[in-house]
């Protein structure tokens, strides 16, 4: 019936292609043989089932019913009730029982009379005859719907196989090509029959995606979609920073250096803050590399993106402070509850600090959480003299009044 050299190289070469398990296969096989036999010999709301070993090309089908009583099923239709054109089921609110069918329910009390220990909702298997075995074949018909049954199967099967697959993925750099850019969405092929999609707000600005280049990518999400899994991937999340670090740095994949926390504006500057767990090593030389070999391959990658390296600190003053390098900081104050600073900077140092419209201050926020308030040092100078100015006063201006200064001015004339 079966040539089973020609059906086990098959097998192997759909399970190669399609990375798809033999027992998947096999069971994709099993529901389309089910599906011809129900289409030539079957009754209507059978269930019916085959086993197929391919070991011997041994095929066997049976019939499933579901053990039921009362309170599972409502009684079938009888005849009368059948074989009228006028009969109309009645429903009843809040009854969801389906209705007795002797082709796939089976009643308990009969179960048991077969297999005295059958539970409800177990399943009873009746064994069928094989038409295969008197030479019969399946008619045109029944071929066809087993032909669609198993690629849909297969279909499923390698859908299921990807979609794991990914999932396991979710958070690393996988590297692809550049297929194509449709209405600001660019699809980007990462295995042959994969592809994945950058939308627009995953995009990195100002970056140029050329057809045919290769790209890495992170992949930040995966789910089922119509015709098979929808990969998102993106290259503006600052954990691809990250992981393209890990790529570039032993230390940082090895965990003596950690990344504590990453800002970016996408496209056009960085920060991150690394910390070293051993105090021979260097955390920014870890990431800089020799000559700065390191640093430039994730700067290539990312099209020319700054990246600003800050030595993370325990000491939150401390940390702010370092996080608004380049710029150095003279003086600082902050409230810990608040997570509020006061930083002074040098005066030719302040427009550095703060950044071409605010950028560098606003980065440094944000990688520390905290809220930076950044001023020059004539600036706190002009503060504190009109502080001082205003405890003079205070102090020896004796008058509290309008009235008492034109009183001592008339003292004084007389």
């Amino acid at each position: 019936m079966f040539d089973l050299k020609v059906l086990q190289a098959t097998l192997q070469q759909i399970e190669e292609e399609k990375n798809i398990p033999r027992e998947k296969i096999l069971e994709a096989i099993e529901h389309s043989l089910a599906a011809a036999y129900k289409k030539d010999h079957g009754a209507r709301g059978q269930v019916i089932r085959s086993r197929f070993n391919d070991e011997n090309g041994d095929l066997e089908f049976y019939q499933v019913k579901t053990v039921v009583d009362d309170t599972l099923v409502k009684p079938a239709l009888t005849q009368a009730e059948l074989d009228d054109p006028d009969f109309v089921e009645e429903e009843t609110d809040g009854d969801e029982r389906v209705r007795f069918n002797p082709e796939h329910h089976m009643y308990i009390a009969d179960a048991q009379r077969l297999r005295p220990n059958a539970q409800l909702e177990d399943e009873m298997i009746f064994p069928l005859d094989n038409p295969l075995d008197e030479n019969e074949e399946f008619g045109r018909v029944a071929a066809m719907t087993a032909k669609q049954v198993i690629m849909q199967k297969l279909r499923e099967a390698e859908k299921d196989v990807k979609l794991k697959r990914y999932e396991s993925l979710v958070g690393t750099i996988l590297t692809g090509i550049v297929q194509k850019i449709v209405d600001g969405k660019v699809f980007i092929e990462l295995a042959p029959r994969t592809v994945g999609v950058i939308d627009k707000k995953d995009q990195a600005r100002g970056e140029w995606y050329e057809t045919g280049a290769r790209i890495k990518v992170m992949l930040v999400a995966v789910e089922p979609g119509l015709r098979g899994v929808r990969l998102h991937l993106s290259r503006s999340t600052p954990e691809l920073i990250r992981e393209l670090f890990k790529v570039e740095s032993p230390e940082i994949a090895m965990g003596t250096v950690e990344i504590k926390s990453i800002a970016r504006e996408a496209g056009s500057r960085t920060k991150m803050a690394v910390y070293s767990n051993d105090p021979d090593v260097d955390p920014i030389g870890a990431c800089v590399g020799q000559r700065g070999s390191r640093i430039n391959a994730v700067v290539g990658e990312l099209g020319n993106e700054k990246i600003d390296i800050i030595v993370w600190s325990p000491d939150p003053l401390l940390f702010v402070a370092n996080s608004l390098a380049p710029a150095s900081v003279l003086d600082i104050e902050g409230d810990l509850e608040k997570k509020e600073s006061k930083v002074i900077v040098p005066d030719d140092q302040l427009s550095l600090a703060i950044g071409r419209e605010g950028q560098n201050a606003r980065l440094a926020a944000k990688l520390t959480g905290w809220k930076i308030d950044i001023s020059g040092t004539q600036d706190s100078e002009s503060l504190e003299s009109d502080e001082e100015a205003s405890e003079v006063e205070e102090e020896d201006d004796g008058f509290t009044s309008l009235d008492e200064v034109a009183s001592s001015i008339q003292t004084n004339q007389e």
